[in-house]
């Protein structure tokens, strides 16, 4: 063996021990697989939503995780492959034009607006706002109970601002961060009502364990859909997973999906409007 031989010999197994380090250390570059993103699916869902999209101790629940579970399977891909990531609503049309994810299901409504900048599959859900309040209260039946009552909302919402201009304008708004410190204040008693999506509502009802109820008199329609990248590819994507969504619907598995999200709320989606039929971006 000459010198140089060696030399090359030396350098490949010391390469391949650096690489074995590495991968040991979850460093992704080094598989030999191809693309390092070639074989899972990035779905951006809310991380802070009961009943929704919730993470809880590295895992993740909800009727959004489980619809995006089940078009992820549906395109092929098991449950190890998807990788979910944290989609705040103002960064979800980012995250999709920058390729951060493949789709994104998030209480994301599909609005025209919205069809500007990405494009949609689905709807897989039509939520409608409603109000929680507490389990005792019979006083509030529907938004125009609500003169003189405090209502929270989260900052930047527009729900309660629509409460407030159509139904009771004589109600006190109240915001705060998050739908969880809404469900604090009206437990403690500081708020009288909450609101938001029905569906929304339904997931920390049923995390109240019995002291939160939905009022159950949803008074606007928002179809959810599964938010997808604007491109050439779109239309045959949303085909599929319109497909996966039709699917669901047909085999109960989205049904259940939503007993087992709103468990112990007695909660039933708007049968007018749900299950959906999924054409949007065909």
């Amino acid at each position: 063996m000459t010198q140089r031989t060696s030399m090359r010999t030396l350098l490949r197994k010391g390469l391949a021990a650096l690489c074995a380090l590495a991968c040991a250390a979850g460093v992704a570059a080094c598989g030999s697989s191809g693309d390092e993103d070639g074989d899972v699916i990035k779905v951006g869902i809310k991380f802070d939503q009961p009943g929704l999209g919730f993470k809880k101790s590295g895992t993740y629940e909800g009727f959004d995780v489980d619809v995006a579970r089940y078009i992820a399977n549906q395109l092929g891909y098991t449950d190890s492959q998807i990788v979910f990531k944290e989609a705040p609503s103002k960064q979800r049309e980012a995250m999709l034009q920058n390729g951060d994810v493949d789709m994104i299901l998030a209480s994301y409504s599909i609005t025209d607006e919205r069809k500007k900048a990405v494009d949609f599959a689905g709807p897989y859900f039509v939520a409608g706002q409603d109000l929680m309040v507490r389990a005792n209260d019979d006083s509030i039946k529907g938004p125009q109970d609500l003169n003189g009552k405090r209502l929270c909302s989260v900052t930047g919402s527009t729900s309660a601002k629509v409460v407030k201009e159509k139904f009771a304008k004589e109600v006190q708004l109240m915001e705060q961060p998050g739908y969880a410190e809404c469900a604090t204040a009206l437990l403690s008693g500081i708020v009288d009502a909450v609101t938001t999506d029905d569906i929304i509502l339904a997931g920390l009802a049923s995390a109240s364990r019995g002291k939160l109820k939905v009022v159950g008199k949803p008074f606007t329609e928002e179809y959810y859909g599964v938010g997808i990248k604007k491109d050439a590819d779109s239309k045959e994507f949303a085909t599929k997973i319109n497909a996966a969504i039709e699917e669901m619907e047909k085999t109960g598995e989205w049904e259940r999906a939503i007993e087992n999200a709103t468990e112990g709320t007695g909660y039933r989606p708007n049968p007018k409007y749900n299950p959906p039929k999924p054409d949007e971006g065909e």
